[in-house]
């Protein structure tokens, strides 16, 4: 059951994504994509602090515990807002340009599938490594096909 439930919140996790391009390209388009982007992220910000309180707050865990003492996260692993805050940007870009929200979206899909694709071949930012099968090169291969299909036929 919880791998399934991974599924539903994966599912979830995509329409935001959606609805969070779709409302920062309006923004971009009222102004430039990358103040958008600093407003998207200030929010962004202050909805994670609210959420980490809340965390901290309903599991019973005091505040700063929230992980062992000797345990430090990989110098790596501050640096994920740079990509989110880029990609944001390219967004806002993309949407308001001739591929509209289904095409952006339907590329940034095969940008994410191509490089999940890499990372589990050479286990890159501590994913677990794993040999591409044919059919994880078959369903790349189908997502592209789909992306140029849905851009070039007019649906973008």
């Amino acid at each position: 059951m919880g791998r399934y439930l991974d599924w539903v919140w994966a599912a979830i996790a995509g329409v935001m994504l959606a609805i969070m391009i779709a409302l920062n390209s309006g923004l971009a388009s009222y102004s430039t994509p990358f103040l958008a982007s600093w407003v998207v992220h200030g929010i962004g910000a202050l909805m994670a602090l609210v959420l980490v309180r809340a965390s901290a707050v309903f599991s019973g865990i005091p505040h700063g515990t929230l992980r062992q003492e000797n345990e430090k996260p990989p110098l790596w692993s501050y640096s994920g807002g740079a990509p989110g805050a880029l990609a944001v940007a390219l967004g806002a870009i993309a949407v308001n340009s001739s591929l509209a929200l289904a095409g952006a979206l339907s590329l940034m899909l095969v940008g994410q599938i191509l490089f999940g694709l890499v990372s589990d071949l050479w286990g890159l930012f501590g994913t677990p490594k794993r040999s591409l099968s044919r059919f994880d090169l078959m369903a790349a291969l189908c997502v592209i096909a789909g992306s140029a299909l849905l851009i070039y036929s007019g649906g973008a």
